[in-house]
């Protein structure tokens, strides 16, 4: 999952499946100092950046002013901020307009097959191929928890899948989404995506790709472009996250806190999209269930990633490595673009709840796999709910 070139085709697409890789592109030293895809820069009044932000981008060495004259395309070492501690998330305000967000790349390269053997461990046959559906319009009348994922690396601009999950600290109010750690942070050879934001059931009404090169910003993003205000994804997966081979794959999960991008109409992102899933960290174990149903919008050919789909499959077990956590995996010709979409399952109430989500595939796309959620995957969540929890 390294991405190929940040531009040119409107393939909008995502950290997609092959291996739960982290990205963006490569991460030589001075990758900053290539070209990255063009972009709409809004002028510097449209820039927020609230006192804590600035504060933090300083303790970096970081020039608050440069920064919005675009210091945040520097993707130097010393610039790439890694640590849990160093997120830092200002909201560039139409800086995602509609050219951006369908030219924006799936960050991922495809692994070979045989990087991912799945000989060590518990791991079921490989699953059949399970043809994806396409999911019918308005998407927000049948998934209405989707959506993409948007964020920069060195290479460019590039997206992911997501979904909208409930908070415990604020009850039908969540401004949680869950994603991929790859669609925020590039594992042990990187640091934090930029510029990360969600927009739920992006392309809303399916519109084919010509017909998007003219459509209005409100018609791409209906419900509006929510940007992070604080990322959480697993200590795994930055110490050990790679873009080939499936290395810290079985924690390859984040959560996000978002706001929206035009300032609060005092509405949280459950409430505008009416909707948010349970997550479900005690899920059973794959041979326990009956069905699971992965979403994501799927970059690579046949794909163009301006679209939603589904796979349902019973899953399977795959084991990347005998020491960690045992992987679900479905059935699933999904291909690039679908990383960080979420899996569902019914819950033991009978409601569905998200279990998984996609992480990681081969590059023949006929299936998926995605971390099983336990212990590791709750702390996580936690960490992300509590620090909001007052407020």
């Amino acid at each position: 999952m390294r991405s190929i070139r940040p531009l040119l085709a409107a393939v909008s697409a995502v950290a997609a499946l092959t291996l739960t890789a982290t990205a963006c592109g490569p991460s030589e030293e001075n990758a900053g100092d290539k070209p990255v895809a063009p972009t709409t820069q809004s002028p510097a009044d449209k820039i927020r950046i609230p006192e804590d932000l600035k504060d933090r981008l300083k303790e970096h060495g970081i020039d608050v002013d440069r920064w919005r004259d675009g210091e945040w395309r520097n993707w130097d070492r010393d610039k790439w901020l890694r640590e849990a501690k160093d997120f830092v998330n200002p909201i560039i305000e139409d800086l995602w307009n509609p050219d951006r967000m369908r030219e924006a790349e799936r960050p991922d390269k495809p692994v070979e097959e045989e990087d991912i053997s799945g000989d060590e461990g518990v791991t079921d046959p490989t699953p059949d191929p399970v043809r994806a559906k396409a999911v019918a319009p308005k998407y927000h009348a049948n998934v209405p928890e989707a959506g993409k994922v948007f964020f920069d690396g060195p290479q460019g601009s590039m997206v992911c899948s997501a979904t909208v999950v409930k908070d415990p600290a604020h009850p039908g109010k969540s401004n949680l989404v869950w994603t991929a750690g790859h669609c925020v942070h590039k594992g042990k050879e990187g640091g934090w995506y930029r510029n990360i934001a969600f927009v739920p059931s992006y392309n809303d009404s399916a519109l084919p790709t010509p017909a998007l090169e003219k459509a209005p910003r409100e018609q791409i993003a209906p419900y509006g472009v929510w940007w992070a205000e604080w990322v959480k994804t697993s200590d795994q997966w930055i110490a050990q996250g790679a873009s080939t081979g499936g290395a810290g794959a079985p924690y390859d999960y984040a959560v996000i806190r978002v706001t929206p991008e035009k300032g609060s109409s005092g509405k949280s992102l459950e409430e505008t999209v009416g909707s948010a899933l349970p997550v479900d960290f005690n899920a059973p174990a794959a041979p326990k269930i009956a069905a699971m149903t992965a979403t994501g919008y799927p970059a690579a050919p046949p794909f163009d990633g301006q679209k939603m789909y589904q796979c349902q499959d019973k899953p399977g077990r795959l084991s990347l490595k005998a020491q960690q956590p045992t992987m679900y995996r479905i059935g699933c010709t999904m291909t690039g673009g679908s990383s960080g979409g979420g899996w569902v399952a019914q819950g033991r109430d009978g409601k569905p709840a998200l279990v998984s989500n996609t992480s990681v595939g081969p590059v023949s796309a006929g299936w998926l796999a995605g971390p099983r959620l336990g212990a590791e995957a709750k702390a996580v969540f936690d960490e992300v709910s509590e620090k909001y929890a007052g407020r």
